[in-house]
């Protein structure tokens, strides 16, 4: 009733199956594709120097480095000592150091003393800010030279 039939095997020096290797393929794509679980530096925890990750980071101890990562939020507790570099930046705690990200929201019990460069900044009302607000500005895409589409031809003179 619940028996499958045994995959076939394919002729050539791997000797991996043909349904093997497309249930590999599936999994490995999928496994790219999940979503991550955040890291979590808890309140109690004193780190220094440099984190650098390619998912969330929820930062509720003290970070004394620079911090490089797609999401961070920084909880109520969190303190960081440098520069923060990220695609989103939730302040809750407390930042010593620039900010570079697409988005910053600072949320009411946030202080940053440092620069903020962003495409998108939030400040909710409470919130400490000290240094200079910069719009991060993408660089734009490679526009083709103006050339003319036909040269002009000089002109003959009358006859």
């Amino acid at each position: 009733m619940f028996n499958k039939p045994a995959p076939k095997p394919v002729n050539g020096p791997t000797g991996v199956t043909s349904e093997l290797a497309s249930s590999t393929a599936a999994a490995g794509e999928a496994s790219r594709n999940r979503p991550r679980p955040a890291s979590l530096l808890a309140q109690n925890l004193v780190l220094e120097g440099s984190i650098q990750s390619d998912s969330e980071v929820q930062i509720d101890g003290l970070i004394r480095g620079d911090v490089r990562v797609e999401k961070l939020a920084i909880g109520e507790t969190g303190r960081v000592e440098g520069q923060i570099t990220a695609e989103t930046a939730e302040v809750r705690g407390r930042v010593v150091g620039g900010i570079m990200a697409k988005q910053v929201r600072l949320y009411g019990t946030a202080s940053v003393e440092g620069d903020i460069t962003a495409e998108q900044l939030a400040i909710e009302p409470g919130a400490s800010f000290e240094g200079r607000s910069v719009k991060l500005q993408r660089p734009k895409p490679a526009s083709p030279s103006a050339t003319p589409s036909a040269s002009p031809t000089p002109a003959s003179p009358p006859a």
